[in-house]
């Protein structure tokens, strides 16, 4: 019998849900909250309020679910971001189906010409022209909404025209492992894929097979370029890093050094005001610019090293 998917339970649930945000927050530290509530809130959002150029980070959970997680994860947003961490705000929200429609809104997601992805409770049916992607919205991230994920896709699906030798392939922050996944089906090779959450690479290995990619799939706990497993892997001919701007900016190093001469990065999770601050770290080690991808405030780049 086939294993519920993780939306389809919290679908099934009626436990009182609750809307908390963060006010006020200066653009550079938008990533860094808005990961920070993704990690007890099925659904995040941002806005922009244009009289004051300040940011509001809005998700909706379970009253009370997480607290302690989400504490550490607003305490190390607040020091990735360098701010003191503002007040987080909370009010009830009616419960009643919206979880289950928040499972029925997310629907297909035609991304480029290259890719489609469908959700579990879409029925399966023959796509022509596009690779599908078979995913739900949930605890990690990348479902196809977000603009960083869009990003990569649209960059991964040029890159692979490309017809370049693409043999090593590392994915850092795979979240919901969709850019691995989409690598391991269209190229065919293994795939690398670490993130330093948990139920992350959980969720990675189990979208993984459910794609029919588990045998190429190699989800790992790890901490960035620091694991043996990761480093044994060097030099990579394509690297995925969704993360944010300020720790792709830290590891742009340790990059350089793991992408073999000639190979592709493809950098996202960075607000288009934080592009010029991203570059300057990377091309300060010999990396140079191929391609920017923006996609509404978030940027995506396309990272080479000389051969």
């Amino acid at each position: 019998m086939p294993r519920d998917t993780y939306a389809q339970r919290q679908a099934r649930r009626a436990d009182p849900l609750e809307t908390i945000w963060l006010d006020a927050l200066p653009e550079e530290a938008v990533p860094a909250f808005e990961a920070a509530l993704q990690r007890v809130c099925p659904s995040v959002a941002i806005f922009r309020d244009e009289a004051t150029d300040t940011w509001r980070v809005e998700g909706v959970r379970p009253c009370g679910q997480g607290d302690e997680e989400l504490a550490g994860a607003l305490a190390i947003a607040a020091l990735v971001s360098g701010i003191a961490p503002p007040e987080l705000q909370a009010a009830p929200v009616e419960s009643d189906g919206w979880l289950a429609r928040t499972v029925e809104a997310f629907g297909e997601q035609e991304i480029g010409a290259g890719f489609l992805v469908r959700p579990t409770h879409v029925p399966d049916r023959r796509e022509y022209g596009r690779m599908v992607l078979k995913l739900d919205a949930g605890i990690a991230f990348g479902s196809g909404e977000h603009g960083s994920t869009r990003g990569c896709l649209l960059a991964f699906h040029r890159v692979a025209q490309d017809r370049r030798p693409l043999r090593r392939l590392l994915d850092l922050g795979t979240g919901s492992g969709i850019l691995a996944m989409a690598a391991a089906k269209r190229l065919r090779r293994p795939v690398l894929a670490t993130d330093i959450e948990p139920w992350s690479v959980r969720v990675a290995a189990d979208n993984a097979k459910m794609n029919g990619v588990g045998r190429l799939f190699r989800a790992r706990l790890a901490d960035g370029w620091r694991d043996r497993h990761v480093k044994a892997g060097r030099p990579y001919d394509l690297v995925f890093a969704n993360i944010l701007a300020r720790p792709l900016c830290a590891m742009a190093r340790d990059l350089a050094v793991g992408l073999a001469p000639g190979g592709t990065a493809i950098l996202a999770g960075l607000l288009g005001t934080q592009v010029r601050m991203v570059l300057a770290a990377h091309r300060r080690h010999g990396l140079v610019l191929e391609r920017r991808l923006p996609q509404g405030a978030w940027a995506t780049l396309v990272l080479r090293r000389p051969a």
